[in-house]
Parts: structure tokens; sequence; C-alpha cells
């Protein structure tokens, strides 16, 4: 799709209902993003998202997934110990998980990490620019790279996990003129989020792109779809009818027959 120049779609999911939504449309890629601690469990950081919990819902996901290819972020601290930690907690998302291929945050410090995963047989995306599981210590979610020096880190990140053996990358909130120089360096496919339209590809959660994440909207998020008003309507007119008890009706509900009924409530009776 890259030497075809076919822009790549990358969408978020994190259950079985929302796998099927991206099998039955132009999802290209399925990713069991880490953003679900947020969205999903309403924790405050993905820095909070355990390896039990990301494996719970990847095989959601792959249940209800046929085409699009699947990929699972490694949660924070499931890839920082060890190597021989990190291949255990890989292994286990794609034997538990049924994921295809799994997503690390970081540049050349984790080179080897991906080597080794990638020369064991884990396909790896890889992650540049801004990484949410390091927020803290990049004083928040600030776009990357708009200064020489860290502009240069992420160009040389990118080549040395290109080298070190990962299939795509992802290209988080950096200046699109970056974002399109990193493309046109790779020879693996790029997926912006927040890094303009000339990357190979482009992903956005799936609770932004259909508008029903309440919390920060971030620049680069476009809401596709407003489902949150159509969600908050419904609940509103089903908590309506029930207390003036429209619902259910007639033709919603089952009959008996009235000679059974009087049966009934006389046998009862005595």
């Amino acid at each position: 799709m890259k030497d075809k120049r076919t822009p790549i779609t990358m969408l978020t999911a994190y259950d079985y209902p929302s796998a099927l939504a991206c099998s039955s449309n132009l999802i290209d890629i399925t990713l069991v993003g880490d953003s679900l601690a947020q969205v999903c469990l309403g924790y405050s950081s993905t820095t909070e998202l355990s390896l039990s919990e990301m494996i719970h819902h990847c095989r959601a996901v792959a249940r209800g997934t046929t085409h699009p290819f699947i990929v699972a972020d490694m949660p924070f601290g499931s890839y920082q110990v060890s190597d021989e930690d990190t291949l255990r907690n890989a292994v286990r998302l794609v034997q538990e998980g049924r994921v295809e291929g799994v997503k690390l945050e970081g540049g050349e410090e984790i080179k080897s990490t991906v080597w080794n995963l990638s020369r064991k047989g884990i396909p790896v995306m890889a992650h540049v620019g801004l990484l949410p599981q390091r927020h803290v210590a990049m004083s928040g979610y600030r776009v990357q790279g708009k200064d020489v020096d860290s502009a240069r880190k992420i160009v040389s990140d990118a080549l040395a996990l290109e080298e070190a053996g990962a299939f795509s990358i992802v290209l988080e909130a950096i200046p699109k003129e970056l974002a399109a120089y990193v493309t046109q360096r790779l020879r693996i496919p790029t997926i912006g989020i927040g890094a303009g339209s000339q990357t190979d590809g482009q992903v956005l959660v799936w609770d932004d792109m259909i508008g029903t994440w309440g919390g920060h909207k971030a620049k680069f998020v476009r809401r596709f779809g407003d489902l949150k008003t159509e969600r908050d309507s419904a609940i509103q007119q089903y908590a309506e009818a029930v207390k003036l008890r429209t619902f259910p009706d007639d033709s919603e509900s089952y009959n008996m027959d009235k000679a059974i009924l009087e049966e009934v409530t006389r046998s009862t009776m005595e």
C-alpha cells in the first residue's frame, strides 16, 4: 500500500462490537490501543493499564475481527524490565490475546527490544513523537519535534527502529513537514496521528472518531460522528417512557389467555 501510495486506515477498537464495526468497513489495521485505559476503564493515564486487562480486551477484539490486521499496544511496564520479560509478555499478547502484532513506544533506546521481538517472529509497530506512556517525563501532552534537536532525534529514532525490524511506525503530534520528511526517508509505512496528511496512513481513537469521548479534544481529532448526542437522547427517552408507563406498550408485551389467568387466580387464592 505504501508503494502504491494507497492511504492506510487504522482505528482503535476495544471490544467485540467495535471490532465488528471495523471489520465491516474499510479499515486496514485495528489497534487495541492502551487508550482503553481512559476511554473504557476510567483510568487517568495509560500507565495504569495492566497486561492482563489488555489481554482481556484483545481477546474480545479478536473475536469480532475478520480482515483487519490486529495490533496491540504493549502496556507500560510490560517491555521495560528485561528482554526475557518483554518476550514473555509479547508472546502472551499473541497467544492469549490473539493479536498479530504489538506496538511499542520509544526511540533508539528500544532498538534492541524491537530487534529481539522481530527476529523471534513477532511483528512490531514502533511509535515516536509524543509518547503517551511517558507524558509525565515529557512534561505533558505536547507537540514534539518543533526545534532542530528534537526533530533530528525523531528522524534518527525512526531510522533506527526501521533498521531494528519494525514493520511500521506511528508518528504522533509532530509538525506535518517533519512527518512528511520522515515518511519519505523510511521504507516502512508511517501512520500519523496529529502529523498531517502526508503520512502513509492515519489512526484515530474510536471514541474520538464517533464523538462519544467527553474528555479533552486534541487539535488533531476530527469527530466523524456524534453518537454521544444520540446515546444521551435515547437514554432520556427511555427513562421518560418508563416513568410515564408508555414503555412497554401492548405490542411489546406478551399476552395470556383470559381463561388461563382466571384459573391461575382461582387456584392461587384457595
